[in-house]
């Protein structure tokens, strides 16, 4: 059911600090030309007659424990609706290094666009999006929007219910200078309980086995600013969240001045339901780039 519009236990296990999730991309999927172009147009009216007007490419980032793939449906609605879609390759490193790697991605894209972050992914385009004109709204999708100084992590340690410590699967390995780090994984015999629940079990076993690890220190990482702040937002808020608690989602999307969507879904609501997240997308598309 879908409407329009919180035992409290930290992310701390086994000496881990953790939080999110978020359902990762890939390789880019282009829908258009190479600089997301498209050959698709929308007509639109105005005072100097009618006349054609592409519309903006999506770019959507994901966060972590998944790949390209859970967005396959969201863009097959958006390429069948007309709209060039790009799937950003997210590090996965931490907010800073990776909104830089997005940097690079949005600088090659021309003309209008829509920035779409999923879980963890919701750091990034905040950071990313912040001093590009050509970004005309941003849409968080069971996502972080954190301002200035906060963490992914901090932010889920405000409200109770994320079960994800006890599912996650920690890797520490040396790095080049010889220090150590430490990579997140969701356990596989785990997974779709804590991840895609309302997923059919066999789909979210390839995602559990084709997940994609966040580093431990890019959930500890501050933001360092919010695109949200001075950009159009909306916000898709997953009721049956087991990795971002909803208390947690709607006090950063009611902060946001978010236009908010809420959905008794999964935290890999892309997945179950592609549907939805394609028209709120679609939605801010229209709102900002008539």
């Amino acid at each position: 059911m879908v409407s329009n519009k919180g035992g409290r236990k930290r992310l701390v296990t086994g000496g881990v600090w953790t939080l999110t999730a978020g359902l990762a991309l890939g390789a880019f999927a282009l829908a258009g030309t190479a600089n997301g172009a498209s050959a698709d147009t929308t007509t639109e009216a105005v005072d100097t007659g009618r006349h054609t007007k592409a519309k903006p490419t999506i770019v959507l980032e994901h966060g972590a424990f998944a790949d390209g793939s859970s967005w396959n449906d969201v863009i097959a609605e958006l390429r069948a609706d007309g709209y060039p879609v790009v799937a950003a390759a997210n590090p996965l490193r931490g907010p800073s290094a990776d909104a830089a790697a997005l940097r690079t991605l949005l600088d090659h894209i021309e003309g209008p666009k829509i920035l779409v972050g999923h879980s963890y992914g919701g750091n990034v385009i905040s950071q990313a999006a912040a001093a590009d004109p050509d970004v005309k709204a941003l849409v968080y999708v069971a996502a972080f929007l954190p301002a200035p100084g906060e963490s992914a992590l901090e932010l889920t340690n405000k409200f109770p219910g994320s079960t994800l410590p006890d599912a996650l699967d920690p890797l520490t390995y040396k790095q080049s200078d010889g220090s150590t780090a430490t990579d997140l994984y969701i356990q596989q015999d785990k997974f779709r309980r804590q991840f895609a629940a309302d997923v059919p079990a066999e789909q979210a076993a390839l995602m559990a086995a084709t997940q994609r690890p966040i580093a431990q220190a890019a959930l500890e990482e501050k933001a360092t600013s919010a695109a949200w702040k001075t950009k159009p937002s909306w916000a898709i808020v997953t009721t049956r969240d087991l990795n971002i608690p909803a208390a947690a989602q709607r006090f950063m999307a009611e902060r946001a001045n978010a236009r908010t969507t809420e959905v008794a879904a999964s935290h890999s609501v892309a997945v179950s339901h592609p549907h939805l997240v394609a028209d709120i997308i679609e939605r801010a598309a229209r709102t900002t780039t008539r």
